[in-house]
């Protein structure tokens, strides 16, 4: 049979019953529109996290005390890992291609300024910070490299705090209370938004040694150090463990590099995503059983038709070709419709909620096509494998 002739016998065959090729064509369609979408949402989630994240630099490592993955005595009891320490920033300053190191210690306390009160975040920070975390100052300066024992009570405010305690004046050079003592204002940081949760914009930033003091601390919560970009983390991060461990005498921190972390978060990411293209995709399993179905009744409408043919000479195989081809096409062209679907759906849904971040990822988008394919195809291997083995008499006696 010529492809011309093998082409047209399945154009009828589809055009011949349009409603139900069309209902054929949605259910598919319905599937592949909603593995586009959660996929898409799930992408655009993937990436804002890592933006997030990102916004922060790629050339940072994290210090924190305690080695993670060892064994501890029962909850509650206290821990024997030594306590980072500024002299322990101050010594990871000296390694080989460390750039900039700054020590912190967080919690909350009681903000008053000009008769207003705001509790919330104070973070105690080493005057590198800014250069480690790549933020800025905009207007005023930040926290001056005083010695730690005996720094000067300076602080810098978020922008949003600053309007919270002073509204549109200018707070620089006005005075404040931090846990019963006074600071000057210095600064006030740019917008950097909220991260994990985290207001950054409502913070309050003060010289780390006295925010030792004022949470009754002995040690860091966290030693953040940024290196030369064009060295490898991993040689770095080598550097740092040895001159850390040589000075505490053993492993007992735990350091993590931003490029971990990063890869950590868009492998956990990139499965939650998959994950919730594979949940859509149930729905594409309810459209293989529509193919199965549609099919099995055009074999049985058709059996004259397919007697025919057979007498005719026509193949086993060309009737197996014939019925497969007709259930791929269906697949075929529902996928088209639900990704068009799917993806116009996304992209309304980022405009109308700016908020949601969506991104298509066309991997997923091809992956689906490909998947829509392979249910025709095994739908309609049972319908036309019955076809293919009729008997032509059979066939052609039946009504």
């Amino acid at each position: 049979m010529r492809w011309q002739d093998f082409l047209g016998l399945s154009l009828r065959a589809l055009t011949a019953h349009r409603l139900r090729s069309f209902l054929t064509l949605l259910g598919i369609g319905v599937g592949i529109a909603a593995v586009i979408l959660l996929t898409s949402i799930g992408e655009g989630l993937h990436q804002f996290v890592l933006k997030e994240f990102g916004q922060f630099g790629t050339n940072v490592i994290s210090i924190t005390p305690g080695r993670q993955g060892t064994r501890g005595g029962p909850p509650g009891l206290p821990s024997t890992a030594r306590e980072l320490t500024l002299a322990d920033a101050e010594a990871l300053a000296r390694v080989p291609w460390v750039r900039k190191v700054s020590g912190s210690v967080s919690g909350n306390a009681e903000v008053r300024a000009r008769g207003r009160v705001r509790r919330t975040m104070v973070l105690g920070v080493g005057a590198d910070m800014q250069e480690v975390y790549s933020m800025r100052v905009r207007v005023g300066r930040f926290l001056p490299p005083d010695d730690p024992a005996s720094a000067r009570a300076f602080v810098v405010l978020g922008a949003k705090l600053k309007q919270e305690l002073f509204g549109a004046a200018s707070p620089l050079g006005e005075r404040l209370e931090i846990g019963g003592e006074r600071y000057r204002v210095i600064g006030i940081m740019e917008e950097k938004g909220q991260f994990l949760g985290f207001d950054l914009d409502d913070t309050a930033y003060i010289p780390v040694g006295r925010a030792l003091g004022l949470y009754q601390r002995d040690g860091l919560m966290e030693i953040n150090l940024t290196y030369d970009p064009t060295v490898a983390a991993d040689k770095v991060a080598e550097a740092v463990r040895q001159a850390l461990a040589a000075r505490h005498g053993r492993e007992d921190f735990t350091l993590i590099t931003q490029a971990d972390m990063l890869a950590t978060l868009s492998n956990i990411l990139g499965i939650l995503t998959a994950a919730v293209g594979a949940l859509g995709g149930i729905s594409l399993l309810v459209g293989g059983v529509g193919i199965v179905t549609i099919m099995t009744i055009a074999v049985t409408e058709r059996t004259n038709e397919i007697g025919l043919l057979v007498a005719l000479g026509a193949r086993r195989r060309t009737i197996l070709l014939l019925f497969l081809g007709e259930a791929v096409a269906l697949a075929a062209i529902g996928g088209a419709l639900g990704l068009a679907a799917g993806a116009g759906i996304a992209q309304l849904a980022g405009l109308l909620v700016p908020a949601l971040p969506v991104a298509t990822p066309w991997r997923f988008v091809l992956a689906a096509e490909a998947l829509a394919l392979a249910i025709g195809l095994a739908a309609g291997v049972l319908p036309a494998r019955r076809a293919a083995r009729m008997n032509a008499v059979d066939a052609l006696r039946a009504e």
